[in-house]
């Protein structure tokens, strides 16, 4: 009688280290899928900021570019008015040149 008793503690031990490890491999499966789907939204999220963070680059770098081109345009202008200045400053001093040369190519000729 005691090797049947034994025998049954033995069986109803296998049982419940049978029960304990398929719990223990539900619960090992549960917190595999629980990481994965964390791992995922933080890939995501990563992304996420990463391609935020590229954008706010993309905006910065194009208002320093419309920056820069304002610059330069303004500079251009200035410049532009600076010849245009001394074009016109010039202008008397042309006329004046091209009458001059008139007159020796009239007097050349008389």
């Amino acid at each position: 009688m005691p090797d049947r008793k034994v025998l049954r503690k033995i069986q109803e031990s296998e049982k419940e280290a049978d029960k304990l490890i398929a719990e223990a491999e539900q619960e090992a499966a549960e917190i595999r899928e629980q990481a994965q789907e964390e791992a995922a939204e933080i890939r995501e999220r990563a992304q996420e900021e990463a391609e935020q963070d590229a954008q706010e680059r993309v905006e910065q770098a194009r208002e320093e570019i419309m920056a820069r081109r304002e610059e330069i345009l303004e500079e251009g202008d200035r410049e532009r008015e600076r010849l245009r200045g001394d074009a016109e400053e010039n202008v008397d001093e042309v006329i004046e040149y091209a009458l001059e040369e008139f007159r020796e190519a009239i007097d050349a000729q008389a």
